[in-house]
């Protein structure tokens, strides 16, 4: 038989929480704030660039679009290392 636990049991049971350590929680978001840092950077000229060349010729949208989405990686392999400092895989 499964011997199910009182409400006092529970009320003395403390939550586990995962503890990090403080050097790597401030690695992580120093990583994701320059990787989005670094793509707004980029973006900055492309997307200027971009709506020039769109103006004058709009048949160049896709090949605008590709050049103005190629900086988002960035904050994914931002996001991806600090999620792996975090979670502490390396």
């Amino acid at each position: 038989m499964h011997k199910y636990a009182s409400s006092k049991e529970l009320k003395s049971q403390k939550p586990k929480m995962a503890v990090v350590d403080p050097q790597l929680a401030i690695a992580a978001a120093l990583v994701m704030a320059g990787g989005l840092i670094g793509t707004g950077i980029a973006q900055q000229g492309i997307g200027a660039a971009g709506m020039g060349i769109i103006a004058e010729k709009p048949e160049k949208f896709g090949q605008v679009l590709f050049f103005f989405v190629i900086p988002e990686t960035l904050w994914i392999i931002g996001f991806v290392l600090g999620v792996i400092l975090l979670l502490n895989i390396l």
